[in-house]
């Protein structure tokens, strides 16, 4: 009989997605969702004015194509990730959804989906909607950024208890969320050397660093790629000094991520591409 020790089955269930990015902190950024980029020349942003870069003109954003991950803890499979992005109107629209697996879904159940939109033209995000259920704990958040006022504006609902929470964060003029972060890294030139500070959003606010490290070949259940691996991490807010997220992009134009490490107190979790479905 395997057993999982629930302080890491709960944590993990906050990982889950993503990772999503997150990395970032998808790494998420949790830890999910956070990330971004042999030698100069080196292009970079520099910390002291973290920030969001519009992507280029006419970039071609992954509409309709599903990323779906595959959770690892030690020797199990611990859940499962799909994330993908459509376009919505004059906005784009961002899925997820996090579910496990095997001997956690038996002491720690993980049903969580998630939405967020965001402006193609400057990556800056409108608002994120999340529906937790994670092991007894079931909520319903939403989160308004609110840039005339500079504030992130989260209500959320414990819809076992119907308890409502409503919490006005600051924030910059623009901000990434734990889905959208994703994505925005994938849009960044991902050259080996270069860095990049920017910030992130999902209630709690946080600027996160990341680094290009190095070019490395990866096999994962979707294939073999050539990939460059960037390491980020939070350097202010709540996650700061909590971890670090590895995530491994194809090193080509498409930037797919096909695998993701986050590094915890307690472990750490590797996430692994197993397809992807285009609509």
């Amino acid at each position: 009989m395997v057993t999982v020790a629930r302080g890491p089955a709960k944590e993990l269930a906050r990982i889950s997605l993503l990772i999503f990015p997150t990395a970032f902190l998808a790494a998420f950024l949790i830890a999910t969702i956070l990330a971004a980029q042999t030698a100069p020349p080196t292009s970079s942003i520099s910390s002291s004015t973290p920030q969001i870069t519009p992507p280029p003109p006419n970039y071609p954003f992954p509409d309709g194509r599903s990323y779906i991950y595959s959770a690892e803890w030690h020797t199990l499979t611990a859940g499962t990730g799909v994330i993908r992005m459509e376009s919505s109107g004059n906005d784009r629209r961002v899925f997820a959804s996090a579910d496990s697996v095997g001997a956690l879904n038996v002491i720690f159940p993980v049903r969580d989906r998630f939405e967020s939109h965001f402006d193609p033209q400057t990556f800056c995000s409108h608002s994120i909607v999340k529906h937790s259920e994670e092991g007894s704990h079931k909520r319903e958040t939403k989160i308004q950024f609110d840039y005339a006022a500079k504030k992130s504006k989260m209500d959320e609902r414990n819809i076992k208890t119907t308890e409502m929470k409503h919490v006005e964060t600051d924030i910059p003029g623009c901000v990434t969320d734990i889905l959208t972060g994703f994505f925005y890294l994938q849009s960044l030139p991902l050259r080996p050397g270069a860095t990049y500070d920017f910030p992130v959003s999902d209630g709690k606010s946080a600027v996160v660093h990341a680094t290009v490290d190095k070019l490395e070949q990866i096999k994962v259940p979707a294939g073999t790629f050539s990939a460059v691996m960037v390491t980020a991490e939070a350097i202010s807010g709540s996650l700061q000094s909590k971890g670090k997220v590895w995530i491994w992009y194809s090193d080509d134009a498409a930037h797919t991520p096909v695998q993701m490490r986050a590094k915890l107190g307690w472990g750490t979790l590797l996430f692994r591409l197993q397809r992807i479905e285009n609509k």
